[in-house]
């Protein structure tokens, strides 16, 4: 059994949608993000970068005992290694997908969610127009590069659906948040509208719809409080 520490938020959801996609027993441990559950020790225990998602098989392969991972991409290695699903174990093909699941990591992430912040924050932090620019931009080029890898194979290491598509697909379904047209990027909305259609991807994207919490609706100081605990709030000591 794979316990999933876990809130609706794109990262959470590459892992969501894998679980869904191969039918993989889990329990889902809620992470309240907006209430800082991502700060208490005994998460910190599991991943001191006190982000979330993180993971725990209870059944590894070596037998022995719990064994915890966090990052998403890390995850993902670690239960399509275990499953033996989406992702290919031949030279080529193994370092085809490996090399996707870090370029999302280290660049699609990253820019899309700073393309979103930018354009949520508005001016509450001053004027915050270079900032929009720079990540609205980042992000179009970003898109750009899925869709030219995408205009001559199905998905993005070939034609076989594997992890690569897991841990990208998620940050695109906020397009429009993120100041995009995927009308402009055809071979990118053909791939969009594909993944999105997977019974499993369907089923991945709706886990934990009851978590969410609409801060519209909140209070300002109330959303200033989940502002603080998001963005400036420091990781609590580990117990001994």
């Amino acid at each position: 059994m794979i316990d999933l520490h876990y809130w609706p938020t794109p990262n959470g959801k590459k892992v969501s949608i894998f679980l869904e996609e191969t039918g993989t027993p889990y329990q889902l441990v809620p992470v309240n993000i907006g209430r800082g559950d991502q700060f208490k020790p005994d998460y910190l225990k599991l991943n001191p970068n006190h982000r979330m998602p993180a993971i725990v098989d209870h059944e590894p392969a070596d037998g022995d005992g719990p064994l915890s991972v966090f990052e998403s991409g890390a995850i993902l290695f670690y239960l399509a290694e275990k499953t033996g699903k989406f992702w290919p174990q031949d030279l080529r093909g193994k370092y085809e997908v490996t090399q996707w699941v870090i370029w999302q990591m280290a660049n699609q992430g990253p820019k899309l969610g700073e393309a979103g912040h930018f354009r949520r924050l508005g001016d509450r932090e001053g004027d915050q127009s270079y900032a929009v620019r720079r990540f609205t931009d980042e992000a179009n080029r970003l898109y750009g590069v899925l869709n030219m890898r995408l205009r001559d194979r199905r998905y993005l290491a070939g034609e076989e659906f594997t992890i690569a598509d897991i841990v990208s697909y998620p940050w695109t379904v906020n397009w429009q948040a993120q100041g995009q047209d995927v009308d402009e990027f055809k071979h990118f909305k053909r791939w969009f509208e594909e993944v999105g259609a997977r019974p499993g991807v369907q089923r991945g994207l709706a886990v934990g719809a009851d978590l969410g919490t609409d801060n519209s609706k909140l209070s300002e100081e109330e959303q200033a409080r989940i502002r603080k605990i998001l963005y400036n709030q420091r990781a609590l000591p580990v117990p001994d």
